[in-house]
């Protein structure tokens, strides 16, 4: 069996996954193997995985779906990941050659009991660091890192799939695409740490589409999901402020997804008393934003 897998989902990539898959060929470890989800792909994906498949290089295994959203199909992933690790490389983003052989070895050298798994950097074609590198300790929860150090940017999160996996399953809502899937993130943090690493596992691809547009329409559009993050964050945040701040997105989220009795499922009641005037506030500010944003982008202005 091999020791890691990596998980892409991918959705009319042809070409940018053609990018990851000689990335993938170049391993200077080949203890992997690749898992393709098609999110309902309207190109030739399809095709040329199959061809991929048929040469032989590395070990993949296709699947198909509907097209659902990158959580579903994380969830029809996680049915046949069985390797020690597992890591999600998107479709429009690549490996260095080593990396693979990086990450086992880091992860053979430091794993401990409570070990969640490796927390490492992204990074630029021009090799400039995704954000920012991370605090010069050892290991680290995923909260800490967010609230405490405020730690930015995209990070190469590689998992432990036994300790990823007590944790499921993830509250889904089917109408609902951009899930918020960090929920996951917060639960893991009460028993386990990430090891962290500033080696750089992932290269991405800058988008120039609008990321705070991005952001508010996913707030707006699958406010479930958010629901059951905010929730989380609310019951174990690590200050006060944060417990606050969730409170605050709660609220909003609720009004997204026309719930009109905060307080039935609310974890922490006196906080989404005192929430519920920024609440509204940050629900019309969102909606504004939403519609100003559409505004920008229909007349082709880039934010």
């Amino acid at each position: 069996m091999k020791s890691i897998t990596v998980f892409t989902p991918t959705f009319d990539r042809e070409k940018t996954l053609a990018r990851l898959y000689n990335s993938l060929c170049s391993q200077s470890s080949q203890d992997f193997k690749w898992i393709i989800v098609d999110d309902g792909s309207g190109d030739n994906t399809s095709a040329q995985v199959q061809q991929w498949i048929e040469e032989g290089s590395i070990e993949i295994q296709y699947y198909y779906q509907k097209n659902k959203g990158k959580l579903a199909a994380q969830i029809l992933a996680l049915n046949y990941i069985d390797t020690e690790l597992f890591t999600c490389i998107d479709s429009d983003d690549y490996m260095p050659d080593d990396s693979i052989e990086n990450i086992l070895k880091f992860w053979k050298t430091n794993k401990k009991a409570n070990s969640a798994g490796i927390i490492g950097l992204d990074a630029y074609e021009d090799g400039s660091v995704a954000g920012e590198h991370l605090p010069d300790i050892k290991e680290s929860t995923y909260s800490e890192l967010v609230d405490h150090y405020k730690i930015k940017g995209d990070k190469k999160y590689i998992f432990d799939t036994e300790v990823y996996k007590k944790y499921l399953p993830y509250p889904y809502f089917e109408n609902e695409i951009f899930h918020e899937v960090s929920w996951i993130f917060t639960l893991i943090d009460q028993e386990y740490k990430f090891l962290l690493s500033n080696e750089i596992y992932c290269i991405i691809e800058y988008q120039q589409d609008g990321l705070s547009n991005g952001l508010y329409k996913r707030y707006k559009d699958s406010p479930n999901s958010f629901i059951e993050y905010r929730k989380v964050k609310m019951k174990y945040g690590i200050s006060k402020k944060i417990v606050l701040k969730n409170s605050v997105h709660y609220i909003s989220s609720c009004l997204f997804a026309k719930k009109w009795n905060f307080f039935k499922d609310s974890p922490n009641r006196f906080y989404t008393l005192i929430a519920i005037p920024f609440g509204i506030a940050l629900n019309v500010y969102i909606s504004h934003k939403v519609k100003q944003n559409t505004q920008r982008i229909k007349q082709g202005k880039l934010i």
